[in-house]
């Protein structure tokens, strides 16, 4: 729930040119804390394995853990549930929130219950087309939970690949900033995730055509880089869309992120051991999610420009239009 959660809470507050920006910083906190764990654990495996009696990988619980704990209770009184109550904010500011998120929003209807925004969300095609390019994306990363694998795979030592598994993150997470910032600032979508996802394609098909540590580590900056910087524009674009209630938006990043995670599932057995030390099964797959989803990106496109074609010739025009 954590995540949907606070995509939900960043839309109530930002506009579509300033939302993709905000999500990727939330979305670079979780890939630089991806590469942060490799370091983590590498650092923890080495030092603290059967100390006390306890194993190198409770240990890593434990520190993460308890990290995420604490930092879970400050949030908890520190974060606002809605603009109209923001303490930190004066009167006027949480009026001025309110209304600008009012005027950006596209066909705005009255808030209702939470069962009214559920069936709004489910009976919108557009937030199961959401749903299916979220999931071909996540799919397109799932490299990063076989990650410490791919690179030992290259012939490093398993403290050492765990080592190198932070750089590709790192830089990953500092790109995917400015980039978000562009999809903002030129009200753009497709042509952003059409050109991150196709970086991502050049490092897969780079990975499934050599078995060079030299081409294949490079490769990973490509990919990490270009899966991970289009989540912020996807995300960025759901809530521009799908926000005519707030009931309605919040249960489509629900849909979209429970679906989204779904592929966790399946493409777990896309890297089996006996496919190293290529993966050619793995990565050839990847090429396969990250073009579905280009697709699927360009065909919300072409039904986003209809129907603000359909907004223009209607005598209720009231300025705003759907991005894409």
């Amino acid at each position: 729930p954590f995540y949907p959660g606070a995509l939900y809470l960043l839309s109530i507050y930002y506009t579509r040119k300033e939302l993709a920006t905000r999500i990727s910083l939330l979305y670079t906190g979780q890939v630089v804390s991806t590469g942060c764990s490799g370091l983590i654990a590498a650092a923890t495996f080495s030092t603290l394995d059967q100390v006390k009696g306890i194993a190198g990988w409770q240990w890593l619980f434990i520190i993460e853990g308890s990290a995420t704990a604490v930092v879970a209770v400050f949030g908890f009184f520190l974060l606002p549930d809605d603009p109209s109550e923001t303490r930190w904010l004066t009167s006027e500011e949480r009026e001025l929130c309110i209304l600008r998120i009012s005027r950006d929003t596209v066909g705005q209807q009255a808030r209702g219950s939470t069962w009214e925004g559920f069936k709004q969300a489910c009976k919108d095609p557009r937030t199961w087309l959401f749903c299916l390019m979220q999931n071909l994306h996540i799919s397109a990363c799932s490299f990063n939970n076989f990650f410490p694998t791919i690179v030992r795979a290259m012939g490093f030592k398993s403290t050492t690949a765990l080592l190198l598994t932070a750089p590709p993150y790192f830089v990953s997470g500092i790109l995917g900033i400015p980039f978000a910032w562009s999809s903002g600032h030129f009200n753009e979508r497709t042509w952003h995730i059409t050109a991150g996802l196709s970086l991502a394609v050049v490092g897969f098909a780079i990975s499934c055509s050599t078995l060079s540590s030299a081409a294949r580590y490079t490769a990973t900056f490509l990919y990490a880089t270009g899966a991970y910087s289009v989540g912020s524009v996807i995300l960025g674009w759901v809530s521009n869309t799908l926000s005519q209630t707030p009931e309605k938006k919040s249960v489509a990043y629900a849909l979209v992120n429970v679906t989204a995670n779904l592929a966790y599932i399946y493409c777990a057995y896309l890297w089996p051991s006996s496919d190293g030390p290529d993966y050619l099964m793995g990565f050839s797959s990847m090429v396969a999610f990250a073009v579905t989803s280009i697709m699927c990106a360009w065909a919300m496109r072409v039904w986003l420009k209809k129907l603000n074609r359909s907004i223009l010739d209607s005598s209720e025009n009231e300025g705003a239009l759907y991005t894409y």
